[in-house]
């Protein structure tokens, strides 16, 4: 099993969470000890939480000190004009990809600027992924992206964050299904729980997002993820994990193989 997209923040006065602000329930350090104890999953990709390159090395050799962590998806600066110097100076075995949260961007066409574009195209040239991590309002440049960079692999976090608390099943179901017709593009199966209600959500509140996202990528470009140690706002590692399976139960030995590790070593070069 490899668990696609967790975090860790182990020392909140290092750096600016400012996301964190008013989440109280998660804002404690949380260590790879933390991640261990909880998560059964034999290898884990660790994903950055703020943009700053000094995390991104943080992690890069907590990597290297720990055999579970299999991969890192960091943060560079794609705007840079020297952006692929600046990745080829992070490059190490763990490092897997790179993430710019272009949901935290007041402009919604920021992930198709022609100097995103081409810093996701360096990204590309590196043989690494890009996570895309947006809100409904972008979900039109995460298609324009992925035309633009028919040669990058992109992973969707989240599943493009569909608004199940309020039962929003439309328009995020068409963006989906046009986004998965690009054959570049993955689809991590994370981040529902906090999509939901947190305090009432039910497997089945989750099912008809879960299914489509399985329907329109099809097993081999859906990974689970857990989005630990964010899910503990909705749900712990276990729920989040039991929900997966309940989500992939009809499919095939071979086809949750890859929802729980294959997928994810493909799109990772883990």
């Amino acid at each position: 099993m490899i668990d696609a997209h967790h975090h860790l923040w182990e020392d909140l006065t290092r750096r600016d969470y400012d996301w964190l602000a008013d989440l109280d329930a998660i804002r404690r350090p949380y260590t790879v000890d933390d991640l261990t104890a909880v998560s059964p999953a034999d290898r884990t990709v660790l994903v950055q939480t703020v943009p700053t390159v000094e995390e991104t090395e943080e992690f890069l050799a907590t990597a290297a000190a720990t055999p579970v962590i299999a991969g890192v998806v960091g943060w560079v600066d794609l705007t840079a004009p020297d952006v692929a110097d600046r990745l080829a100076a992070l490059r190490t075995d763990a490092l897997v990809g790179i993430r710019h949260p272009a949901q935290g961007e007041a402009d919604p066409d920021w992930l198709v600027r022609p100097e995103v574009i081409r810093g996701v195209t360096a990204v590309a040239a590196a043989d690494l992924t890009y996570d895309i991590l947006i809100l409904p309002a972008q979900h039109h440049a995460a298609i324009a992206l992925a035309d633009a960079v028919p040669d990058a692999r992109l992973v969707l976090d989240h599943a493009g964050k569909p608004a199940v608390a309020e039962g929003g099943y439309e328009p995020w179901a068409e963006f989906l299904t046009a986004l998965s017709a690009r054959p570049n593009v993955y689809c991590k199966l994370s981040g529902l729980v906090t999509e939901a209600d947190w305090a009432r959500w039910t497997v089945d509140d989750l099912r008809p997002y879960a299914s489509h996202v399985l329907k329109s990528f099809g097993p081999d470009r859906v990974m689970f993820g857990s989005d630990w140690p964010v899910c503990e706002l909705a749900a712990t590692y276990d729920e989040v994990l039991a929900a997966a399976r309940a989500f992939t139960d009809e499919l095939s030995p071979a086809e949750r193989s890859e929802v729980f590790a294959g997928t994810a070593r493909r799109a990772y070069r883990i």
